[in-house]
């Protein structure tokens, strides 16, 4: 036991400490000699010697230490747990460690420990929304299993369109990052116009297919369509995940599928734009290049985007969805349990 604390990587190192005066002594070593080797003391090593000897290994271990008495009780942590899962504060939404401390009697910095041993987060919200597509469960099976399992011999594009991005200008110069000061803008702007993106993202690889046009109708998704059907190999089946816009079901747009038998439109439920994962790509472009941005021109916006989408398809990074349909349907019933008259 003794050579297994001293080799095993997570015993203290105390502990390990404590086993090799013990083996070294039962070498044959002399307490100083003991003491040389391992760069400690000769009290220290006839002190734990002198603890073997009468406890065995059980004398190796620490002793449990007295302290302050605890002076918070179970019953005091169980009445903090139920007074925030079920209470409000009178006057405001949620609590506070200060409210709370202030209803219990207890010091804001219990509180607060008490909040994280049980990942209480009361300034904290989440939103949420139930689609109430009527063919919710067979279009989640439908996407996901796209995605899970995608056709052979076939190109899987999530499709959507990033409408009204703004080319704004900043009213005043930004102040630059400096140590210990972040970088600084005026929070008004100056808007110089609008365009539109058009993008599809190939789920295999991650490259992006983009277009961009300055107004968001049929007329421009359905040049879009046409430079997907240019762009993407004619021995290829093509399938489309995309979202309910109106301008994706127009008859014009119909009529141009139905002379392009090998495009297969699959819609996300109404509501799901979380399904299409074409928009975890856009969420890149915002934060990445867009949010903090600054362009006097609709031209150099459009410039900055199209250098943008050249630099992420020199280095495609694809996403991989790893959710089941079996598990997605059984996350959303269990949340239409928990939500009284949620009409599913």
């Amino acid at each position: 036991m003794l050579q297994l604390w001293v080799r095993r990587r997570s015993s203290a190192q105390s502990l390990a400490l404590r086993s090799r005066i013990v083996l070294e002594s039962a070498d044959g070593h002399a307490i100083a000699e003991v003491a040389r080797r391992l760069g400690i003391t000769t009290d220290t090593v006839r002190a734990w010697r002198r603890r073997f000897l009468e406890r065995r290994l059980g004398g190796l271990c620490d002793e449990p230490r007295p302290g302050v008495p605890r002076k918070i009780t179970d019953a005091d942590v169980e009445r903090v747990i139920v007074k925030t899962l079920e209470e409000t504060p009178k006057n405001a939404t949620h609590w506070s460690t200060r409210s709370m401390a202030a209803a219990t009697g207890m010091s804001q910095s219990a509180i607060s420990r008490i909040w994280r041993a049980f990942a209480l987060q009361p300034h904290r919200a989440e939103t949420f929304k139930l689609s109430k597509d009527p063919l919710f469960i067979d279009k989640v099976r439908d996407v996901v299993g796209l995605y899970l399992d995608p056709p052979e011999r076939a190109l899987v594009l999530c499709v959507d369109e990033k409408s009204q991005i703004q080319a704004l200008d900043r009213s005043q110069p930004i102040l630059p990052m400096m140590p210990g000061v972040p970088e600084r803008r005026s929070h008004d702007y100056v808007r110089a116009g609008t365009t539109t993106l058009f993008a599809a993202l190939d789920t295999a690889t991650g490259k992006v297919i983009g277009s961009l046009h300055r107004r968001h109708r049929a007329v421009e998704f359905k040049k879009f369509l046409a430079k997907l059907d240019k762009e993407v190999p004619a021995d290829l089946e093509v399938h489309l995940i995309l979202d309910n816009y109106v301008t994706h079901k127009v008859p014009a747009v119909k009529k141009w599928l139905a002379a392009h038998p090998r495009f297969h439109l699959h819609f996300t439920p109404t509501g799901s734009s979380w399904l299409n994962l074409v928009e975890r790509w856009f969420a890149e472009l915002t934060t990445k290049k867009l949010r903090r941005g600054v362009h006097r021109s609709v031209q150099a916006l459009e410039r900055d985007i199209r250098s943008w989408l050249a630099d992420w398809n020199d280095n495609p990074r694809p996403f991989v969805w790893t959710k089941t349909a079996d598990e997605i349907l059984d996350k959303v019933a269990a949340y239409c349990r928990r939500i009284s008259d949620s009409g599913h």
